[in-house]
This record gives C-alpha cells, sequence and structure tokens, in this order.
C-alpha cells in the first residue's frame, strides 16, 4: 500500500479504483472517482478521438486543484485494449495526456505486454503501467517480461471479461503473491478484482493480501457513469448474482464472429439471448434477433433477462442496489472497510 501512495500521492487507504469499463467508464466518472480520493480510469476501445475526449473532461476537472494539477502526470488512468488497437495509434495520446496509470489488458501473447511497456515507458516514463491478468502463471511470465509496476488479479467472479479459465480472487490473490514472491516478484504490488461491490469485499481483498481494489460492476450504479437507463435498471434488479449472471463466449457472438483472443471469455447477465443458446437454438439465429433488437430504443436491453444484448456485470451485482455519486460510492465503501478492518483487528 505504501508503494501505490507514493505512485499515486492523492489517493486514500484503502485505495478504491473503478474498472476502465470501455463505452462506460468516460472522464467524469474517472476524474470524481480520483477527486474522492481513489484512482479514477476511462476505459477505451479503438477510438482515440473518444479517448481523448474523455481525457479533456478529466484535464479541465483537474486544472483549477492544485493538488491535483502536476506537470508530470495527469491523475487517472486510461485503459487499453491490447488485441483491437494499435501501439502506433495508441502511443501519441498517451504522450500528450501522460496519465498517471496505464492499464494494459487482453494481449493477443503474453508476450506483446512487454513491447508495449517498453514503448509507453519511451514516450511517458512517468506513467505506471498495470497489467491485468487472471492466473498464476500468466502474472509469473508478465511480472518477468514486461516488468509492470501494479499486477490486476482478476477473479472470476468479474463481469465483463477475463480469463476464461480462473479462480476466484479468495484463492487467486494469495497463490499469486506466493508464487511471485517465490520468483523475486514480492515487490510488485497487487490490486483485487471480481466479485467486489462494497467495504465487506474491500476488506477481505485486502486480508488477502491485496494493495488496493477495483470494482467495476458497483461502479454502473455510479451518476457519471455513460450507461444505458435500462442497462443500470436491469443490474439494479438483479439478484442472487451467482445465479443471474453467467460465463459465456456467447456473448461475444452475439453481433458476429467473436474477436477476442481464445483465452477470454465474458460475464454478463442471462439475458434471453444466453438462454436461447443453452436450449439449442443456433448462433446465426440468435445474432439475428440481436442484431434486429439493437437497432431498437431500448438498444437490446430490457428488464427481467428478456433483452438480446449482453448486460455485463459480475457476481456481486445483487449488492447493487442503488444509484449514487461516485464520490458516495467511494467515500462509503472506503469507510465501510475500515470499521470492518477496525473491528476484526480487536478479535
Amino acid at each position: 500500500m505504501a508503494t501505490l501512495k507514493t505512485m499515486l500521492p492523492w489517493t486514500s487507504t484503502p485505495l478504491i479504483i473503478n474498472a476502465p469499463m470501455a463505452g462506460y467508464a468516460g472522464g467524469a466518472l474517472a476524474s470524481a472517482v480520483t477527486l474522492s480520493g481513489g484512482l479514477g480510469l476511462v476505459g477505451s476501445h479503438f477510438d482515440m478521438d473518444a479517448l481523448r475526449s474523455n481525457l479533456e473532461t478529466a484535464s479541465s476537472t483537474f486544472s483549477t486543484d492544485a493538488s491535483l494539477s502536476t506537470p508530470k502526470t495527469l491523475p487517472v488512468g486510461v485503459g487499453l485494449l491490447l488485441f483491437i488497437l494499435k501501439l502506433e495509434v495508441a502511443l501519441p495520446i498517451l504522450s500528450e495526456f501522460k496519465p498517471a496509470v496505464i492499464w494494459l489488458f487482453a494481449a493477443k501473447q503474453l508476450s506483446d505486454y512487454a513491447e508495449w511497456a517498453s514503448q509507453i515507458r519511451a514516450v511517458s516514463p512517468d506513467s505506471k503501467i498495470w497489467i491485468q491478468v487472471g492466473s498464476v502463471d500468466a502474472a509469473l511470465e508478465i511480472a518477468a517480461s514486461a516488468k509492470p509496476d501494479v499486477l490486476v488479479m482478476q477473479g472470476a467472479d468479474a463481469g465483463g471479461h477475463g480469463f476464461e479459465k480462473s479462480a476466484g480472487i479468495i484463492s487467486l490473490l494469495p497463490e499469486a503473491s506466493d508464487a511471485l514472491a517465490r520468483e523475486g516478484f514480492a515487490h510488485i504490488p497487487l490490486i483485487a478484482s471480481g466479485g467486489i461491490v462494497d467495504g465487506r469485499g474491500v476488506a477481505a481483498a485486502l486480508a488477502l493480501g491485496a494493495s488496493g481494489v477495483v470494482m467495476g460492476t458497483r461502479f454502473l450504479a455510479a451518476k457519471e457513469t455513460v450507461v444505458h437507463p435500462t442497462y443500470q435498471a436491469a443490474v439494479l434488479e438483479a439478484r442472487d448474482g451467482g445465479k443471474v449472471t453467467t460465463r459465456s463466449k456467447v456473448f461475444d457472438e452475439l453481433r458476429g464472429p467473436n474477436i477476442w483472443p481464445e483465452v477470454y471469455d465474458g460475464r454478463s447477465l442471462v439475458v434471453q439471448s444466453y438462454a436461447d443458446h443453452a436450449n439449442g437454438v443456433g448462433i446465426d439465429e440468435i445474432r439475428k434477433l440481436h442484431n434486429e433488437a439493437v437497432q431498437g430504443e431500448e438498444s437490446g436491453f430490457a428488464l427481467e433477462l428478456k433483452g438480446r444484448a449482453a448486460i455485463w456485470a459480475g457476481t456481486g451485482v445483487g449488492l447493487v442496489r442503488k444509484v449514487e455519486s461516485a464520490r458516495a460510492i467511494v467515500e462509503g465503501v472506503r469507510s465501510e472497510a475500515k470499521e470492518i478492518l477496525s473491528r476484526v483487528a480487536k478479535v
């Protein structure tokens, strides 16, 4: 935690981070999380114009705050999906804005991270490289080759995309920590991700050895998140997260052939498209119905699991009950975690 405090001096402990949800986590959410003592992250696909706009929003927000306006880095992070983005396209915007954290995810090959890390450090040496992984073996290989400043360990409970074969964070993080220490990488902080939505999850992650936590599903109910109202309503409606969500590659087949690297799948609510798949309906028919639905006013989303479009959410979705500001989420979760840790320390 001390290492992360040095990297991110404006943050408070425990460190709360919003996931870099591409298309959902923009400049407004990222800046609100950072202003609350967390680390705000902007998600991106391949549209660098959209990323620029979001970073300009964040930069403008911080321009009047002397404690956050520094010449070295912008106090937010940027999430990059390596398998759909060309390095030479990303470097100019990273060089221009110099985000405090550059989060790399979903490379076609694990060996790609080393080249990305090297090139990014050349154009923005003060930015820190965070790499998201979902297995012990991947963590070890990336630690040795890319020398990340932080590893984000994503457990199988996470919403959205992750390693198809992964463990829950409760075993993944401590096993990875032990393995990294044995190989001489104990200095790399580990961040926990997957199924964490409240202070209880934060406290548990810290007990497992995490230096901070990432929350995605919880921030789908933040006022600053860019999300369709029906999507958000479906998240608030969902209960019994292990039952109402599932991991599957079929979610990436809905618009067309799956372009994600083979090791990845995604966790969504069990929407009608998945129900049809489970009942033996062919992908061509499912895709046809999906692509018709997304043209409508509701963009393919619906309540009661009747929608056609994927609604990415983790198993913690049943604990998300209301829409709040990002500040209320960060400060509320942090306060709850501190109270729990203080109480447990007296046992």
